[in-house]
């Protein structure tokens, strides 16, 4: 029986899977510190500086009472200069709108500052398993060369990237999909010279095949 897109690239995370601190016993709250200092800047950078935030910073409701001063020192150290006014605002939004209780759905948690599309469904899927798509940059540059869709430039708005990854969600563990491709797009599907020869997908996918690397 034909395995899914879906279960190939999970059958394979063994051989390329991260380990982040964020990922272990995820909760909204570990995703949304994670993701929001992930914002142009690479995993391995953000993992110590994560650490040490979580630290101080344990709950929604500590981060509410935080001062600017505080979680800039963390926010400048990624040189995300000027960030730190988005943790600050997310933590006292949700506790005063939500109660400190992270809604489910994307579209409650897109109103929370600094929680944009990506972020939203990315909280969604892994902590709640109730997103109907997520998409980054990753996700789609793999929509769009797995499925030959020739896009470029920004692309993770398109109707069918849209269509495309929310077929690829429909799945049974929506946060095991997602890490698994933001790994597998990290180390395999790369945005330059990806390892189309030793890649799960190759027999499937039209990219490697199309550039003559496979």
């Amino acid at each position: 029986m034909k395995q899914s897109v879906q279960n190939l690239i999970i059958d394979a995370w063994k051989k390329y899977k991260r380990h982040y601190s964020w990922r272990k016993k995820p909760n909204a709250y570990k995703i949304l510190i994670a993701e929001l200092m992930l914002q142009r800047t690479k995993a391995n950078q953000v993992e110590p500086v994560y650490k040490k935030f979580l630290l101080q910073y344990p709950t929604i409701k500590s981060l509410s009472y935080a001062r600017s001063k505080s979680v800039a020192k963390y926010t400048n150290s990624l040189g995300l200069h000027g960030r730190y006014k988005k943790f600050i605002d997310a933590g006292k939004f949700v506790i005063t709108e939500f109660g400190g209780i992270f809604p489910k759905t994307r579209e409650e948690l897109i109103k929370i500052p600094g929680v944009g599309d990506y972020v939203g469904g990315a909280i969604s899927a892994v902590c709640f398993n109730k997103a109907d798509y997520v998409i980054d940059s990753n996700v789609a540059r793999f929509i769009n060369r797995y499925y030959n869709l020739n896009f470029s430039g920004e692309i993770r708005r398109k109707k069918i990237i849209i269509e495309k990854a929310k077929r690829l969600f429909k799945i049974k563990d929506q946060r095991k999909l997602l890490f698994a491709i933001l790994d597998f797009t990290a180390l395999v599907c790369k945005p330059s010279k990806p390892l189309c020869y030793e890649c799960i997908l190759k027999k499937s996918c039209k990219y490697g095949d199309k550039v003559g690397l496979i």
